[in-house]
This record gives C-alpha cells, structure tokens and sequence, in this order.
C-alpha cells in the first residue's frame, strides 16, 4: 500500500503557567510504555487473496479517504489517516495496531465501556465532526477488519509501546501563544496554511486543516493541548519527528487551539459554560470556555 500524505478565565496573550493534567479517565489502561515501538504490523504481501483480504483493502481505503468515501459520515476536511499516520501503522501516532487489542475499555468521555466500534463512531462524531456510520454498517465492519488485521499478531490487553501519543510533560513555564505563533508560521504553514486552512489539490485536501470550519470540533481529543503537544512532538513537522522542543510542542499545540473551530456537539442547553462545565474543565488543557485577550473560545463556526 503506497502512503499517503495526507467560567471564564481570562488568559493574556503571553505565558500561561503549568496546570494539573486531568486526562481523560481509561482507568484500567496504564500509560504506554515511551520506549520505540518494537511491534510491526503485518505487511500488504501477507493479506490472502480472498474475501477478508478484499474487506481488509476496503477498510485501508476509507481509513486513507475517509472523506471522499464517506460524505455521509465525515464533516470537515479530514482523513482517518490524518491523526494516525503511515495508515494507521505508524507507533507513536495512535496505530490502529495499538488500539485495537485494547477494546472493550470503559471510557470517561461517554461514562461506559465502549466498544472498539464505538471507540471509531466517536471519531466520527468529534474528529470527523460528522455522523457516526452505524456498527452494523458496511464500512464500520471494513474499518474495525482493517484494524485487526494490523493488530493480528499483536497481543490482546498487552500495552504495547507506540501505542499512543506519548505523553509530553508541561514545562514549568507552560505555553505561550506569541511563541506558539512562530513555531506554527516557521515549522508548520508551508504545510497547513498560514491560517491554518489546509492545502487543496482539485477541491480536495492533500494538507488538512488545523482550525476553522473543516477542522476537528472542540469536543475532539486533538483540542486538548497537551494531546496536540504530544502528537506534534513525535510526529510533526511531517518528516521530522522529534525536531520541535517539548516546550515547542506545547507553544504551537496551544497556539492553534486557541483558534474557533466547530461546535461541540454535546453542547449543554446551548451554553458554552455549562458545556465547559460538564465535559472540559477536567479534560486534560483546554481553552474551551475560557476567554483569550477578551474573546471567548469555544463559539463554533
């Protein structure tokens, strides 16, 4: 398979300081392990030349096109493979091969056990700021295929290394948004645009876009900070893992969270506050709800 590249608290325009993480709550999942990942998917030669192979195929291809294959299902300008790189294979940037064997897990978000389906319904419904497809549905049973085949020879319940975003520490200076800014505009925009608008080639994005209307929504896992800094760290600049500081990390990930983008859709009685309330003021760092230089992020587009 050939890659593809796909209450208010008023906060100045400068440093914030560190505060405590409350992450999201999978609470019989430990932290994976930093390590390098030791574990390799199986490769496209391995597949069988029959009726799983072709489901396993059709998987890999919503997974790379999700936008264009499921319009019904996918609101804003963006892929599968946009936040789990390499299609899903990459360690260090949530592989559907660490994911996978780690399902069913009881997830503070929705308050249940969730299954591996619905663990992907809900990227559609945050992420994918659109309509979750139906677990009986064609393309849920070829996506959930898809990821066990990549985890087929990985152990189930196992934490296995590169499983996720390895978590990047919060420096004692905290973020700050100018520093951010010249993170985003050296390392970043040639890339995603100097307004965050993505790239398109033909009225498709080849680049997504960070902020704005055809981004994530503010209820997606990216909009916490300290997850975005723990991507950008080990994965970004595209070719360049690991060339960005943690404390660059964090400036750049607060920097392009701090701009409007979709609704929440588990808005509460269409107040933000009471939104804040009750799903992000103990989601890890987040500025939903909270007001920067005056204005208050978190009204959607």
């Amino acid at each position: 398979m050939k890659p593809m590249i796909l209450a208010a608290l008023t906060l100045a325009f400068g440093s914030v300081h560190a505060a405590p993480i409350a992450m999201e709550d999978q609470s019989q999942l430990k932290t994976p392990p930093a390590a390098a990942p030791g574990f390799t998917p199986p490769a496209e030669s391995e597949l069988p030349d029959n009726a799983y192979g072709k489901m396993v195929r059709d998987g890999y291809a919503l997974f790379v096109d999700t936008r264009r294959l499921m319009p019904d299902n996918v609101g804003n300008g963006l892929n599968c493979s946009n936040c789990h790189l390499d299609q899903g294979r990459l360690g260090n940037s949530a592989p559907l091969w660490g994911a996978y064997p780690m399902y069913p897990a009881y997830r503070k978000k929705n308050d249940k056990v969730n299954t591996f389906a619905e663990r992907i319904q809900g990227c559609f419904q945050f992420s994918m700021n659109g309509k979750p497809p139906a677990a009986d549905s064609p393309q849920m049973t070829a996506l959930s295929v898809y990821a066990y085949w990549l985890a087929s020879k990985a152990p189930i319940g196992v934490e296995s290394a590169g499983r996720g975003y390895p978590e990047v520490a919060q420096s004692a200076q905290g973020y700050d948004f100018k520093r951010g800014e010249q993170v985003y505009q050296a390392q970043c925009s040639i890339c995603h645009g100097a307004n965050g608008e993505g790239q398109k080639v033909a009225g498709n994005y080849v680049m997504p876009p960070l902020w704005g209307k055809d981004s994530y929504n503010w209820g997606a896992g990216m909009h916490r900070i300290n997850t975005a800094a723990s991507f950008i760290k080990h994965n970004m600049p595209l070719g360049k893992p690991g060339s960005l500081s943690d404390q660059q990390a964090w400036d750049v990930a607060a920097y392009i969270n701090r701009h409007e983008r979709p609704q929440d859709p588990r808005l509460v009685d269409g107040s933000i506050e009471k939104t804040r309330l009750k799903f992000h003021a103990n989601d890890g760092v987040n500025l939903y709800g909270q007001k920067v230089d005056g204005v208050l992020v978190g009204q959607g587009m």
